[in-house]
């Protein structure tokens, strides 16, 4: 297998592959070596290129480390290089990162040729200032200038290049001749690090979003904001500060989240807008903690207030791409799931206030009821400035595809959030409309959701279950959770916890993500509460409800458990930090215990769901409340009587 003639200079050269995707030589790895790594991260591994004729160094990304392993990548080894960049170093210096090879022929054992060092041929090194434009551009600034100048060079074509006089992209030839290229800059000049594939309408150089790696040091991204936080503020031992959020998606389909901080928040919240197309550049790469980011890309961004942001007027919009549930199927989704819905708004609720229990701020909300042609319906909240203008999007029954909305099982299944598009220019919303104008607004559907306090009443009549079905039906031993229905009577609540000061547990104060006044905060030495999952520490904590009870109807009883918005409906609205209060005074046991007695034998509409847990080292079928609807005796007793009539 022979080598590809010049190969390492156009590696040298170049960017990256993707400054000419079918560019793939063949080369032979003449020298590696493992770099001495004390922090702890993975391994890293040095390699020499060569063509036969030149080599230069190289690094194998840390994904390639299993092909070291298996010997792919061995000394004298023949790889064909598909994916590359190369980065310029502080000292000057060039290095070749391997992002993906594949073997070529078997290994000769041998060095082919007597290759030299590529980095010490004259007019092939790296680039110097010079007042003809030769010093690489900046990181950041004001307005990109990625190849305005040439870089310094041998004169004489570029075989990866165009070779012509024209450069699309600025600045004429470099100090060292040449007929300009299509990298910018004299022919044979060195040329900029980022993986730059295409041009915006303004010429500026622009990377995709799947094409960040953590070797890029300069890109650029064109990407629209499908959603935008609001700015959120924080406090801890190292200090305090503002952040928000915005998730960027491209025209390849790939999305990315990125964080602003402090300094950033000032400069750019309100310059960035939901719907609206920027370019972005200036932004540091860290690796995504895909538990808590949906995203498609592997990596996060964060910007300070040195990013350059800036609109993109070339009117080329960017689309977004959706994987789209049915509305039936949601029962299917796990809570705090992300999903992609696209539905008929058959109803808008009225617009309400509720105080954040963290800031004391209000904040407007505003219940969708969306429906699709599955036969389901769900209710989907709206929050902010969507929340009170939500008659005038949504209220003629409108098509909308909506992004990321959160599922919940607080009130059967429920939807929140996310960005939207009304009337989506897409097939699927053509297909929709016209089941709703056929078929849609004439066709019984079944709801997911429930109200808490009943507004909407409990499931149909027809579709309820008793408490014994769930031994006699087996749920719960299913690979997904099962839901069932049952009226059912409130005949044990246990409220008392040993070395516990009462039926809650000390939930973190943080009411935005990634807690949402959730998980579990510990009193520290100094009297604050520490929160593992976001890493915060309050002054003070939220206590949440938690405790088991029994329920019985005339077939059966059974244990369920409780969490917090199910108990406060239980509970006649008393939150856990009330009660506690009472309890933490001395005198207020007698109310304590008082809220629970009233709330046994009670008859309640309930909504479990059953599923096996790992409970130490057994498993366990465990049925844990998700809504409950006080009983209308009427209603109840007209349901009775059809069904004994049927």
């Amino acid at each position: 297998m022979s080598l590809t003639p010049n190969a390492v200079s156009g590696m040298f050269r170049m960017g990256g592959t993707a400054d000419n995707p079918s560019f793939s030589p063949t080369v032979q790895v003449v020298h590696m070596k493992k770099i001495d790594n004390k922090s702890g991260a993975d391994e890293r591994w040095k390699v020499s290129l060569s063509d036969g004729l030149h080599y230069l160094s190289g690094m194998c990304a840390t994904q390639l480390n299993h092909l070291v392993h298996d010997g792919t990548i061995s000394l004298f080894s023949i790889l064909r290089v598909e994916e590359f960049i190369t980065n310029t170093l502080g000292s000057g210096a060039k290095i070749c990162i391997l992002l993906g090879v594949k073997a070529v022929g078997p290994n000769p054992g041998e060095k082919i040729g007597n290759p030299v060092d590529i980095a010490k041929i004259p007019g092939a090194g790296p680039p110097l200032p010079q007042s003809g434009g030769g010093a690489a551009p900046p990181m950041y600034s004001n307005v990109p200038s990625y190849g305005s100048g040439g870089g310094v060079g041998g004169g004489g074509g570029n075989p990866y290049g165009n070779n012509n006089n024209s450069n699309p992209y600025g600045g004429g030839g470099g100090a060292g001749g040449g007929n300009a290229n299509r990298f910018g800059g004299g022919g044979g000049g060195a040329v900029s690090s980022s993986p730059i594939v295409r041009t915006s309408g303004t010429g500026q150089p622009i990377t995709p979003i799947s094409g960040l790696n953590m070797y890029s040091n300069r890109w650029t991204i064109r990407a629209k904001v499908t959603t935008k936080t609001d700015v959120r503020t924080w406090s801890n031992a190292k200090g305090e500060g503002q952040l928000f959020s915005v998730e960027l998606l491209d025209s390849s389909g790939v999305d990315v989240r990125c964080t602003f901080f402090k300094e950033a928040v000032d400069k750019f919240y309100a310059f960035l807008e939901e719907g609206r197309v920027y370019t972005f550049s200036g932004g540091k790469l860290k690796v995504a903690n895909m538990q808590y980011n949906s995203c498609k890309s592997q990596f996060e961004i964060t910007f300070d207030q040195n990013s350059e942001i800036q609109l993109d007027t070339s009117g080329d919009d960017i689309r977004d791409s959706y994987s789209f549930v049915k509305i039936a199927a949601l029962e299917n989704v796990d809570p705090q799931g992300l999903v992609d819905i696209l539905a008929v708004v058959k109803h808008v609720g009225e617009t309400n206030s509720i105080v954040s229990k963290k800031s004391g701020k209000e904040l407007l909300k505003c219940e969708l009821t969306i429906e699709d042609d599955s036969g389901a319906e769900v209710r989907l909240t709206m929050w902010g400035d969507t929340a009170s203008t939500a008659q005038s999007k949504f209220g003629n029954s409108p098509i909308v595809a909506f992004k990321r909305a959160r599922v919940s099982d607080y009130g059967g299944r429920t939807l929140s959030g996310g960005s939207f598009e009304v009337n989506p220019n897409i097939p699927q919303a053509q297909q929709l409309r016209h089941w709703w104008a056929v078929h849609g607004n004439k066709t019984a559907t079944r709801s997911l959701s429930t109200t808490m306090g009943g507004n909407r009443g409990p499931e149909p009549f027809e579709q309820r279950k008793n408490v014994s079905s769930i031994k006699s039906e087996q749920m719960g031993y299913n690979e997904k959770p099962d839901w069932l229905s049952f009226k059912a009577t409130i005949t044990f609540l246990k409220k008392d916890k040993q070395g516990d000061d009462g039926a809650w547990y000390t939930a973190c104060a943080n009411s935005g993500e990634p807690c949402r006044n959730m998980y579990k905060a510990t009193q520290t030495s100094d009297g604050n509460w520490h929160c593992d999952k976001c890493q915060q520490t309050n002054e003070n904590c939220v206590r949440r409800y938690i405790f088991s009870g029994t329920v019985a109807d005339d077939t059966c009883t059974s244990w369920v458990s409780i969490f917090n918005e199910q108990a406060e409906v239980l509970l006649d609205g008393a939150k856990a930090d009330e009660l506690y209060a009472h309890v933490a005074n001395g005198d207020g046991r007698d109310i304590y215990d008082s809220t629970f007695a009233k709330a046994t034998y009670t008859d309640w509409i309930l909504k479990c769901k059953v599923k096996q847990e790992l409970v130490g080292d057994e498993q366990r079928v465990k049925t844990s409340l998700v809504s409950l609807s006080p009983v209308d005796y009427v209603a109840e007793s007209r349901s009775l009587l059809k069904a004994l009539c049927a």
